[in-house]
């Protein structure tokens, strides 16, 4: 199954890869030549070549797989989205919540202002050579992108991300389009493995035993709020989940060109309301945690978030006249470069075509059977130790990543 789904989308896999490397190469222009003489208009510019490639990926939910995103929000909050800066923080459900944001941030109108913190290895790995997720990325194109773009890149310890997240935080503060940074405070996707692993550790801790999410990570939480709270006026609260009809979207199902339903919950929440010790924001956290797993056992019930209306998204074109734009320059460029060589002039130069196609095509049987969520790592169980023991549990959790 998952063979026939990368011959289906191999073509599509070139198109994203030739593209991305045209789009990182501009950036890299931009980022020598235009970034030293001015940062803003670097950032300007970037904000709009970064698009041409991540709408290909909104192009691919919203006109491939056909994905149904459902948002629940108040229409004064709803309104104000893509006209400010905020911190974004949801729960890390399935294999494509980032491609939910982006969606998000392309209905918005701050795409190309959409940023992240990520693990670091994400930098360096180029580009999804198709079939991209956040963890399994092959190559250099969206990795590179992020980059070139502000993403913040963590090595998930904290001794080593205190002052690479402080330093990435503060580069924002002069940000000159409203952009939104998401945290994924679970610090990783959600898995049975992983949710068993949490349960256990919060009973060992005296902790409120999830039923629907992870425990949060709050120390790079917390360190956002104290450094973006004079210049981010708004917390985004979303809480994704999946209504009982729909099967839940994969990376493998979106290039299989299979439609699902996204329900996403959005509360926003005030910066400036958010208490002043870093020890009440991270309970703060912890709270929001608490609170999102209670509204999950609402939508489980319902099978909706009933609490607030439903906002309409529309489907924009442009991401559609993107993707058109790239394939007819990439198809004029293949007809060109056909008819300059003599690759399939012979029996030689066909074979290696051929082989040069089934090895793309494995790859990306490979890269779809990894990118699925319960091959990601398992979870460590914290071991059960007392709670008050000389050392907080936080800290504790932060030695087993």
């Amino acid at each position: 199954m998952a063979i026939a789904a990368a011959a289906v989308i191999v073509p599509l896999g070139l198109l994203f890869f030739i593209s991305g490397l045209v789009v990182n190469l501009i950036q890299a222009l931009c980022f020598v030549l235009i970034r030293p003489l001015s940062k803003n208009t670097y950032r300007k510019i970037n904000r709009v070549v970064a698009e041409l490639l991540w709408l290909e990926l909104v192009w691919l939910v919203d006109w491939w797989a056909g994905v149904k995103i459902k948002v629940f929000m108040d229409p004064e909050s709803f309104n104000l989205m893509g006209k400010e800066h905020a911190l974004v923080v949801a729960n890390h459900r399935s294999d494509i919540d980032w491609l939910v944001g982006w969606l998000l941030a392309q209905r918005s109108g701050c795409l190309g202002s959409a940023l992240a913190v990520m693990k670091k290895s994400s930098k360096f790995l180029p580009v999804y050579v198709v079939v991209i997720c956040l963890k399994f990325q092959l190559s250099i194109v969206i990795g590179w992108s992020m980059w070139f773009s502000e993403y913040l890149f963590l090595e998930r310890s904290w001794a080593k991300d205190e002052n690479t997240l402080k330093a990435g935080l503060q580069r924002l503060k002069d940000f000159p389009r409203p952009f939104w940074l998401a945290f994924f405070v679970e610090g990783t996707r959600f898995t049975q493995a992983k949710f068993l692993a949490a349960q256990e550790y919060a009973a060992s801790q005296g902790l409120p035993i999830p039923r629907n999410v992870l425990i949060p990570r709050t120390k790079g939480f917390v360190s956002a709020v104290s450094h973006m709270r004079s210049f981010v006026p708004a917390i985004y609260d979303m809480t994704v989940a999946i209504p009982k009809s729909s099967p839940s979207p994969t990376m493998l199902r979106l290039f299989k060109g299979q439609p699902s339903v996204v329900h996403v919950h959005i509360k926003r929440c005030l910066m400036k309301e958010l208490p002043e010790t870093d020890e009440a924001v991270a309970q703060w956290c912890k709270d929001m945690f608490v609170e999102k797993d209670k509204l999950l056992d609402k939508h489980i019930a319902e099978d909706t978030f009933s609490d607030q209306p439903m906002q309409d998204l529309g489907r924009p074109i442009k991401s559609l006249l993107v993707v058109a734009s790239w394939a007819c320059l990439m198809a004029y460029g293949a007809l060109k470069f056909l008819q300059c060589s003599s690759l399939l002039s012979s029996w030689k130069g066909i074979a290696f075509f051929l082989v040069g196609l089934a090895i793309v095509t494995i790859l990306m049987h490979i890269l779809i059977l990894f990118s699925q969520s319960e091959r990601s790592t398992p979870a460590k169980v914290a071991p059960g130790k007392p709670k008050n023991d000389g050392e907080t549990s936080e800290a504790r959790r932060d030695k087993q990543q």
